[in-house]
């Protein structure tokens, strides 16, 4: 997907652009490409995306370490405040917060990409724990026989048990 240049938006129909995405995304692990849709939609001075996109990606239990598949699936609108200031001073290393401290910004003459947004909503869906199933069975330890077999290195050890176990006898 190309970055929107937003003075370009400004002059677009309805000043908004539509995007089909059928893609992979760069840095997102993914089975299948990321399938959907995202609005752009330049509302003076903020931006609002809104879009619905899905995939499936290979995880790694955290309880059995089994590899699964999931299903990420992202339904989001957000407003992208425009902040002038940014773009006036982009190496000052500050910035002065307006609002909600959370809150995204863009310059107005810059460029929003849509691939690096699909990036960060499908990122923010990836759960934080990651269990296969909910009878996952969690670490499988092997069966112990009756005669475990003895590293070579605890033979001496094993020995000085033994001395002891037929001394307390």
């Amino acid at each position: 997907m190309q970055p929107i240049y937003l003075p370009q938006l400004l002059k677009a129909p309805n000043q908004s652009e539509h995007l089909e995405i059928n893609q992979l995304i760069e840095g997102l692990e993914t089975l299948t490409p990321v399938r959907g849709e995202l609005l752009v939609t330049h509302q003076g001075n903020y931006l609002e995306v809104s879009g619905t996109v899905e995939t499936i990606t290979t995880l790694v239990c955290h309880r059995c370490l089994q590899h699964y598949n999931h299903r990420l699936k992202v339904e989001k609108t957000e407003l992208i405040w425009l902040n002038a200031a940014e773009s006036e001073f982009p190496d000052s290393g500050e910035k002065e917060l307006l609002g909600d401290e959370g809150t995204e910004t863009l310059a107005p003459d810059g460029y929003f990409e849509p691939d690096l947004w699909v990036y960060e909503q499908l990122s923010l869906e990836l759960p934080l724990q990651q269990i296969c199933g909910e009878n996952c069975p969690g670490i499988v330890q092997p069966q112990q026989t009756e005669d475990p077999k003895i590293d070579s290195r605890w033979a001496g050890l094993e020995a000085l048990k033994q001395q002891i176990m037929n001394h307390e006898q």
